[in-house]
């Protein structure tokens, strides 16, 4: 029997109230486990026990992004976007520096674990999607993953929310995550896409404005959803994109519907594009909206945000937002992708650039994301994203934590920014600097939480021995960028910006427990309803996590 002991680095694991202290991991069958009784101590190396030491290195969980887009249908078109442009598709490797804004999947495995990341969630998949997903996460190396699947615009749930059959939906969305194996249940744009595809264009402003053809309310199928999720002791709460995403006053629409939920948890994705004040039908108003909305999200434990920050530099956006996406096309005037997801969602695709110090909204979004970090009274509440690649790309990860963590980097950055940024946000005037422990909670403790995976984001036993090492080091950018050691289920996948093992990872999910006597109606409905037929499918248990076979 082998072990492996990680001796001596300095610890930061939030979870279990472990603040930079010096000790001791041991590692066996890929989980952290106590250390071994008859073992005695100075005799290691002579009873099958494998040391490393970390003296003098910072030891934290492997990162968690809840929050980001890397596989299915509009990434793989999103990618297509870059064919003959710069930093094509064609010419990807594991070097955050050369690496488009859209890798794919094998770079986009070796780019998170470069950066000690270890566990990604897709954050928008339609369920008819899904097997486009799987096929692609087998493909995707290092990371454990997953993904939240749409419902906000979906024609079963509004018709369910119509006629008032809230356990018909309660056991359909549990149908629908056991079917296609997803780890939540994905708001986007609650109503407004469904209006939006109708023959209209227009999406939905208000919450109480009816959806087209159903009648239902944006503030209805957030509540009903979230009751669903919570019905349904699902670990993760219902994920929410609320509406009137991007445009000035979006704040009140964000308010609002968190309290839409009335006492049901719920999760806020990307919330700096969310938090604007000002008006809505002028684009240069944009003003940051963030203080009324911590002050809320403070009073009310079941809310959890992700932020969502802009970085300078490339985005493309990728969004279950169609509508949205419209809207950017009509300001910029660049080329587009949108489609649509039969009675279940829809999508956009849109390339751009963010431009902070030339521009002022630009500016205004990049210092709303850093405020949402630096108000926030409880970081537990709180998970790192730049909704990959919608605010830019998750390498640049290790510059934000540089910003939290360094006023004097923050105010240099602010510097070059226009003056009257000082008009639209108060971030000059926050002083506060984040310390390890806290980035730890926000990079990893936090989301894993969050999502509700109790083996991930923390080093206690019976943990996934997922663990980042970095060296200490003055430029805080350069230390997160590049880790001197992460392991994976106890491998060493990472040294020294190396690439080692390499593993594939496992299908996070589950288990959704719903009323199985409901689920031949449910095909039922779909068979007669869709213009092709929505097979069951499962995972092949004895075979590769993302193995899919059909199900008669």
């Amino acid at each position: 029997m082998i072990w492996q002991c990680l001796r001596g680095g300095t610890i930061y694991d939030p979870l279990n109230a472990v603040d930079g202290l010096v000790g001791d991991l041991w590692i066996q069958d890929g989980k952290i486990v106590a250390a071994p009784e008859n073992i005695a101590p100075g005799q290691e190396d002579r009873q099958n026990v494998v040391i490393h030491d970390l003296s003098g290195q910072i030891v934290m969980p492997g990162g968690v992004d809840m929050h980001c887009h890397i596989a299915g249908p509009k990434v793989n078109r999103a990618r297509g976007f870059l064919s003959g442009m710069k930093g094509s598709s064609r010419n990807q490797t594991a070097n955050a520096r050369s690496a488009p804004i859209v890798p794919n999947c094998i770079a986009t495995g070796q780019l998170f674990a470069g950066l000690g990341y270890t566990t990604a969630v897709d954050a928008a998949i339609p369920g008819l999607s899904a097997r486009l997903a799987h096929h692609e996460f087998s493909l995707t190396p290092y990371l454990d993953k997953s993904f939240l699947t749409l419902f906000g615009n979906n024609h079963y749930v509004m018709e369910k929310i119509r006629t008032g059959e809230q356990e018909a939906l309660r056991d359909y969305c549990g149908w629908m995550l056991h079917s296609v194996h997803a780890l939540g249940v994905k708001i986007v744009n609650p109503g407004g896409v469904e209006n939006w595809k109708q023959i209209s264009r227009k999406t939905l402003r208000e919450l109480e404005e009816p959806v087209r053809e159903f009648g239902v309310s944006p503030r209805q199928i957030v509540r009903s959803l979230a009751a669903a999720v919570d019905e349904l002791r699902i670990p993760h709460a219902v994920h929410i994109h609320c509406n009137n995403l991007g445009f000035p006053g979006n704040c009140e629409t964000t308010l609002h519907t968190m309290q839409s939920l009335e006492g049901h948890r719920g999760h806020f994705a990307h919330v700096q594009f969310n938090s604007y004040a000002g008006d809505p039908n002028d684009g240069s108003s944009f003003a940051s909206g963030v203080e009324k909305l911590v002050e809320y999200v403070a009073e009310h434990p079941e809310i959890t945000v992700d932020i969502g920050h802009v970085c300078p530099g490339e985005a493309m956006t990728i969004t279950g937002d169609a509508p949205f996406a419209r809207h950017l096309q009509q300001l910029t005037g660049s080329r587009w992708y949108t489609s649509d997801t039969e009675q279940e969602a829809s999508c956009g695709i849109i390339p751009g650039e963010f431009k902070p110090y030339r521009n002022l909204v630009h500016a205004a979004q990049w210092a709303i994301g850093l405020e949402w970090y630096l108000r926030s009274p409880n970081p537990w509440q709180i998970a790192m994203s730049s909704d990959h690649p919608n605010g830019g790309a998750f390498v640049k990860y290790p510059e934000i934590i540089h910003l939290l963590m360094d006023r004097n980097f923050r105010q240099e950055m602010l510097s070059r920014m226009p003056d009257s940024l000082a008009d639209r946000s108060p971030l000059a005037d926050l002083d506060r600097e984040y310390t390890l422990n806290e980035i730890a909670i926000i990079t990893r403790a936090a989301p894993a939480k969050i999502l509700g995976l109790h083996a991930k984001g923390h080093l206690g036993i019976g943990a996934d021995a997922d663990i980042t090492v970095y060296s200490p080091q003055q430029n805080i950018t350069e230390m997160f960028q590049r880790p001197r050691a992460v392991y994976k289920a106890g491998s060493l996948i990472v040294q020294n910006g190396e690439l080692r093992e390499k593993q594939m990872g496992q299908l996070l999910r589950p288990t959704v427990e719903y009323d199985s006597s409901s689920q031949k109606q449910l095909q039922e409905w779909f068979n007669s309803h869709y213009s092709i037929r929505f097979g069951n499918y499962r995972i092949a248990e004895e075979e590769s996590p993302c193995d899919l076979q059909n199900v008669p």
